[in-house]
C-alpha cells in the first residue's frame, strides 16, 4: 500500500499518462513500464489504467509529487534508468525485493536456479545432509538467491557473500523484509576470503557470478551497462574468470556429495564443464537450459577421490 503524501485526481493522472504514453512510443520504451511505475508510486491498479476507469476516481494517493513522478519518467526515457531502480523494488519468484544501483536487478531466468537446487537435493543420496547443511550464495547482490534458498531449505543455514558493503545492506534489508534474518549470515569480502573457517564444511555453492566477456560490455543495453554495477557483469576477457575461481576454490570448501551450481552466459556450458573436469573431484556435471532453450546453468556434485 502506497503511503499517501500527495494526491491527484483520476482525470489528471489519466491525462498525465496519455502524454507519457506518447513519450514512451517515441523513446521505444515498453508502455507496461509506465503502468508499473504508476502502480508502484500510486494507489492504482494496472487494469484501471488500461481501461481508463482511473478517470472516475476523485482522488488518488501518490508517494511522490507529480513533478517528481515526471522527473523519474524522464530519467527512464532519456537516461535509460531501469524502472526497477526508479521504483526501488522488483518482483522475483514469490518475493518483492528492494533494489538500488548497488545491486544487479534479479532476472526472471535466474529464478530457475532455485528449482534446480531443490531437484538436485531431492535426487541426491546425501539429501538430508544437503537440506540441513551450510549453503553459500556467492556474490549475493540483492540477496535474492540466498532468501529463496532459505525459503526452500528451512533447516539449512545460508552464508551470503559479497564484496560490496552497499550490496550487502540491500541484501540485509531484503532478508529482514522476508522475515528470514536468523537463517542467513552475511559476509563482506572477495569470494571465499571471508569463509576460510568453513573449509570442508559447505554443503552447496550456488552463484550467479559475473560472466559477460569484458569486450561485450559496451554492446549491452544502456539500461544495463550505464546503471547496473559493472562488477556484477564483467567476467573478464573470456567471461570465465569468476566461474574458474568458483570451480577451483569451491573444491576446498565443499563436503563430499556437495552441490556446485552456477548461472552462466549462453554458449559457456561446455567451457564450464571443461573447467570442472580439469579441476578434478567433480562428477555428474550437467548443463541446464533456460526457457528459451539456451544453456543457462551448470551443475555438478563434488566427489573427491579418496
Amino acid at each position: 500500500m502506497v503511503t499517501a503524501e500527495f494526491w491527484i485526481s483520476g482525470a489528471d493522472l489519466w491525462a498525465w499518462r496519455q502524454t507519457a504514453l506518447q513519450q514512451a512510443r517515441v523513446a521505444e520504451v515498453d508502455a507496461q513500464e509506465l503502468d508499473w511505475l504508476l502502480a508502484a508510486l500510486g494507489n492504482v491498479d494496472r487494469l484501471s489504467l488500461r481501461l481508463g476507469t482511473v478517470q472516475q476516481q476523485a482522488q488518488i494517493p501518490l508517494a511522490c509529487s507529480l513533478e517528481d513522478l515526471t522527473q523519474r519518467w524522464q530519467q527512464r526515457l532519456h537516461q535509460r534508468v531501469p524502472v526497477q531502480y526508479l521504483v526501488g523494488e522488483t518482483p522475483w519468484r514469490n518475493l518483492t525485493l528492494t533494489v538500488s544501483p548497488a545491486v544487479l536487478i534479479p532476472r526472471p531466468e535466474t529464478e530457475l536456479i532455485i528449482d534446480l537446487a531443490a531437484a538436485a537435493v531431492a535426487r541426491s543420496p546425501h539429501r538430508e545432509q544437503l537440506a540441513q547443511g551450510l549453503w553459500v550464495d556467492m556474490g549475493t547482490g540483492s540477496g535474492a538467491i540466498a532468501i529463496a534458498l532459505a525459503q526452500t531449505f528451512p533447516a539449512a543455514r545460508i552464508l551470503a557473500v559479497d564484496l560490496s558493503p552497499a550490496a550487502l545492506a540491500v541484501a540485509q534489508a531484503n532478508t529482514d523484509r522476508a522475515g528470514l534474518g536468523p537463517s542467513i549470515t552475511f559476509y563482506q569480502g572477495s569470494w571465499f576470503d571471508p569463509l576460510v573457517p568453513y573449509q570442508g564444511q559447505i554443503s552447496a555453492l550456488v552463484s550467479n557470478p559475473p560472466y559477460i566477456p569484458s569486450a561485450l560490455l559496451p554492446t549491452l543495453q544502456p539500461e544495463v551497462i550505464d546503471h547496473e554495477p559493472a562488477t556484477a557483469l564483467d567476467g573478464g576477457p573470456d567471461g570465465l574468470t569468476a566461474l574458474d575461481l568458483l570451480v577451483t576454490q569451491a573444491a576446498d570448501y565443499l563436503v563430499p556429495g556437495g552441490l556446485w551450481l552456477a548461472e552462466i552466459m549462453a554458449g559457456q556450458g561446455e567451457a564450464v564443464q571443461a573447467l570442472l573436469a580439469a579441476q578434478g573431484g567433480y562428477r555428474d556435471c550437467q548443463i541446464h537450459l533456460d526457457l528459451a532453450g539456451r544453456d543457462r546453468f551448470v551443475q555438478a556434485s563434488y566427489a573427491p577421490s579418496s
